[in-house]
């Protein structure tokens, strides 16, 4: 059974598959069940930041940034995706990064508590919630 707005994972190919709507059958890829994406939401010992922290604009808007210091963006090591979703999980923002943009993105408005969600190239999936 899968549950809305998780994430799976084939560990052959590397698809990448969010759910829209749950369903009691099982995800596949390549031939075996994909497995679920469970995201990080601690900082890890390197110098390397992933959570994605939420910043208020002036304009009632809201910039997520990944990392207290800014995630990098090289061709070898970047974030692939930052996504927002709403607490009651009825909305959801999602903006696709490449390499040399900064890992960052905003919003034009706040939707009351939410989370944010970071794909690293490199480590994986990265949660960070606003206050």
């Amino acid at each position: 059974m899968t549950e809305k707005l998780e994430m799976y994972r084939c560990e052959i190919c590397g698809n990448l598959v969010q759910v829209i709507l749950s369903g009691a059958g099982e995800l596949v890829c390549c031939g075996q069940p994909m497995k679920q994406v469970v995201a990080n939401n601690i900082e890890e010992v390197s110098l390397e930041k992933h959570v994605p922290v939420f910043r208020k604009k002036d304009n009632n808007g809201l910039e997520i940034q990944v990392g207290t210091q800014l995630h990098p963006m090289d061709d070898d090591h970047y974030i692939m995706f930052i996504e927002t979703i709403s607490e009651d999980r009825k909305h959801l923002y999602l903006e696709y990064l490449h390499p040399g943009q900064e890992a960052k993105i905003e919003l034009q408005r706040q939707i009351g508590k939410e989370k944010a969600l970071a794909f690293c190239n490199l480590h994986g999936l990265w949660e960070g919630e606003n206050d």
